[in-house]
């Protein structure tokens, strides 16, 4: 798995390649203020926690030590 960092709305994001749909959505589906409201969640209390049009479940986790940001995908235990 390729871990990938781009910028989305100027925040630093890492993810595994195969999750490009998190991204897309923060950065497509969502309008600015809707994503900052993530970023600046997570930033303040370590984690946002969201939900896509598809019902994916996905997690933004701010990590200080280099000011990034690392989407992960939360699977659901049956």
């Amino acid at each position: 798995m390729e871990i990938k960092t781009e910028k989305v709305y100027g925040f630093s994001v890492r993810f595994e390649q195969d999750l490009r749909e998190g991204i897309t959505y923060l950065s497509q589906d969502l309008q600015i203020d809707e994503a900052k409201t993530l970023f600046n969640a997570a930033k303040l209390t370590g984690k946002a926690e969201f939900e896509d049009d598809e019902d994916r479940d996905w997690t933004l986790t701010y990590i200080r030590e280099g000011d990034v940001y690392i989407l992960t995908l939360r699977l659901e235990l049956e």
